[in-house]
């Protein structure tokens, strides 16, 4: 395993708006789950923006997913590594069916390209 510090876990801020979702998810959510949630984010740092299954796996293009279960809920964090180590949680929301929505990987993938357009605010 690699242990490297320098990497950073950042959310996804709308550029237009300067709203965080991810960030608002996470408050909402009951304390437990986001405990859970906040150790799985720790290893994925830990890790170097890479995890493998069971733990998370490829998506699309560069945007991978972070798997989180708590008892009957599936949260599924959409992230990707982008530059000066920073790895950027797109999106998280509670997969309810065997396949990742299209819906959702369709919002990371915009998000993404609002992140890439707009590098100054992961600094």
């Amino acid at each position: 395993m690699i242990y490297n510090e320098d990497y950073k876990i950042k959310f996804y801020k709308n550029s237009f708006n300067g709203k965080e979702p991810v960030l608002d998810y996470l408050r909402k959510i009951d304390g437990k789950i986001k405990q859970k949630i906040n150790k799985y984010l720790e290893f994925l740092r830990v890790r170097g923006g890479y995890v493998d299954e069971p733990y998370g796996r490829h998506i699309r293009g560069k945007i991978r997913e972070l798997r989180v279960d708590f008892s009957n809920n599936h949260h599924r964090l959409l992230y990707f590594t982008f530059i000066n180590k920073n790895i950027v949680i797109l999106s998280i929301f509670v997969k309810k069916s065997n396949k990742t929505s299209s819906r959702e990987i369709i919002r990371a993938q915009k998000r993404y390209f609002d992140v890439i357009n707009n590098p100054q605010l992961y600094d």
